[in-house]
């Protein structure tokens, strides 16, 4: 066995470069042939004077060479020998399936004690990864857009390894090089290939973005029947990691994460009524919520008079104009500031088992309902907030009135009114529940006493909290109805939930627009994935998070186990690891094989 410099063709340059093969000399018949047995490709990096301790240790690892003089190399040379090794187990043919359901057996003598395992790599995230990619036909896809089969391979392998382990992109590409069996399921060396290749799969995804989100939704609108009637519009943003002045979308804004430190970038996601996504854009990091509805509904597509369905912070008056005008229902949470308590006796059940009081009120004249809604479990939240709130206000006005007992505290009339009016500012509007009397002496120079007194607004948080009010172009539906409904939209909140912490959304640390925006879709694309995955596992009674479900399917492995035979050669046998309970149910539900990858069986 040896290694083989050979030169190729010129570059699309012009520029001349060389290949590297493993190369073995097997006699045939009367003649010894000399047969490529791996190809190295453009990139091999071991010198060339340690290709001789390679070839001997990589023998020594097959089993072709004996152990009768110890082998040590340097720790490269080992990584790369333990590599060669793995992937000629991994490429070797599997034997053919039989006609039966169960395969002859095959008995073979070995050693015992010559035991090895060797090449431990997670299987069981990817199987189910390319399972639901499988089956929204997304390789296909990516065929009919003119994309290489290569490239092909780069974007599933980014979308699978964001649903196994999120990171970013130069931490994507060691896990797949270290860690993961993914290579071996796609038939794919990435060894072979360069980091580039990763970051330019990429590139190519994001200028076909639009057709993919299309077909893939079509995709699972086909397979679980969904109808087209609702739409759920939400935003959320990411933070960068240093500077990204080369990016015009990097702007700082209001962090979801508090991460004030930082230039963001904002995402927004259409969804229908089961959480599969519709459509996503980026927008810049001080995007303004409600001004973006109206460019990401344009051109979706949605059938005439699909409702939409948006939170407060999108809810305009001028954006319900708009969803009128062309044709949309809606369903918002108000914006109006007053609260209005529900009368009379309807009640909604929740899936927690809390009662809410409803009460809807219809509009005939705009064409319109409100629905207004108090929770016992939101009152208590509130009172929670505005308490927090309140105390803080009254503790700074105490530290006012307090210093106007001390030798150099703040008496000033003028100035004391200003300390007052930062804390109002900084009070998160509790400060208006407040009446405050400042008097000062005769002479008006000094404040003589300070005092306060809470007297809440009607209609706000603080006197009526736990309640809140729905409008609807629907003025036919029930109270359940209508607030069954809007609950969809705490789903959307959980999609950015599973993304944010589930699917590696933050952080972003590419310098390059575009390269931003990839990372984002390819983490929206992982979402439908991993959206198919538990709405089929919910089906058969198994509900739990991403989160769970990886952990579970993570513990999986392909190991190639080593024996001597009686004859002399060493067997190599590759396969996956038995799963255990739970992870055999859930291959059970998706109707998968228990054993990805099938055995790899070598003799050398």
């Amino acid at each position: 066995m040896f290694i083989r410099r050979t030169p190729t063709r010129r570059n699309a340059a012009g520029e001349a470069y060389h290949t590297f093969r493993l190369v073995e000399s097997r006699r045939i018949g009367n003649q010894v042939r000399q047969t490529t047995i791996l190809n190295l490709g453009r990139h091999f990096a071991v010198p060339e004077a340690l290709w001789p301790a390679l070839c001997a240790r990589l023998g020594h690892l097959l089993g072709l060479q004996g152990d009768l003089l110890p082998v040590a190399v340097p720790e490269a040379v080992e990584a790369e020998a333990q590599r060669l090794a793995g992937q000629l187990v991994a490429r070797a043919e599997a034997p053919a399936q039989p006609p039966a359901p169960a395969p002859a057996p095959e008995f073979v003598e070995v050693d015992v004690h010559s035991l090895e395992l060797a090449q431990p790599r997670s299987v069981g995230v990817e199987h189910v990864g390319l399972h639901a990619l499988a089956q929204l036909e997304f390789e296909p896809l990516l065929a009919s857009l003119g994309i290489s089969p290569i490239t092909r391979s780069m974007i599933l392998a980014q979308v699978v390894a964001r649903m196994a382990a999120p990171a970013s992109e130069l931490a994507t590409w060691g896990w797949l090089n270290e860690t993961s069996a993914l290579g071996e399921l796609l038939d794919l060396s990435f060894t072979d290939l360069s980091l580039m290749r990763l970051y330019r799969a990429a590139d190519v995804l994001m200028k076909h973005q639009e057709r993919i989100e299309a077909a893939l939704f079509e995709r699972v609108r086909d397979l679980f029947g969904l109808e087209a009637t609702v739409t759920l519009y939400d935003l959320t943003n990411t933070y960068f990691e240093g500077i990204e002045a080369g990016n015009p979308k990097a702007k700082r804004g209001h962090s979801k994460e508090k991460r004030t430190d930082c230039p963001l970038l904002t995402l927004g996601l259409i969804l229908d009524g089961s959480g599969f996504v519709k459509r996503s854009r980026v927008f810049a990091g001080n995007a303004v919520e409600w001004r973006t509805l109206e460019g990401m509904l344009t051109g979706l597509g949605a059938p005439a008079g699909a409702l939409v369905v948006v939170d407060r912070g999108i809810a305009t008056e001028a954006n319900l104009v708009w969803l009128k005008a062309n044709g949309y229902r809606y369903l918002v949470v108000s914006r109006e500031a007053e609260r209005v308590q529900p009368e009379g006796e309807v009640t909604v059940t929740t899936a927690g088992e809390d009662t809410l009081r409803v009460m809807k009120v219809v509009d005939e004249a705009a064409k319109e309902v409100r629905l207004y809604c108090h929770s016992a479990r939101r009152e208590e939240k509130e009172k929670g907030i505005t308490r927090r709130f309140c105390e803080r206000f009254e503790a700074g006005l105490a530290k006012l009135a307090a210093g106007l007992s001390k030798p150099r505290g703040e008496k000033r009339p003028a100035l004391l009114q200003e300390r007052i009016g930062r804390l109002k500012q900084a009070s998160f509007g509790v400060g208006r529940h407040y009446e405050i009397t400042v008097e000062a002496n005769a002479e008006g120079t000094q404040v003589t006493s300070l005092t306060w007194k809470q007297t809440p607004v009607e209609g706000s948080m603080l006197s009526d909290p736990g309640v809140y009010c729905l409008r609807s172009s629907e003025v036919d539906w029930s109270e359940e109805k209508l607030w069954r409904t809007y609950i969809m939209l705490t789903d959307l909140e959980a999609v950015f939930r599973s993304l944010k912490s589930e699917l590696g959304l933050r952080p972003i640390y590419h310098s390059k627009a575009d390269r931003s925006d990839g990372h984002l879709f390819i983490s929206v694309l992982a979402y439908q994935a991993v959206q198919l995955i538990r709405r089929q596992l919910k089906a058969q009674g198994i509900d739990e998070s991403w989160a769970g479900l990886r952990k579970t399917l993570s513990v999986q492995r392909r190991v190639t186990a080593s024996f001597k035979q009686k004859d002399g050669r060493t067997l190599h046998v590759r396969k996956a690891t038995q799963p255990e309970a739970h992870l055999k149910t859930l291959y059970a539900a998706l109707g998968l094989d228990p054993l990805p990858g099938g055995t790899k069986r070598m003799v050398a």
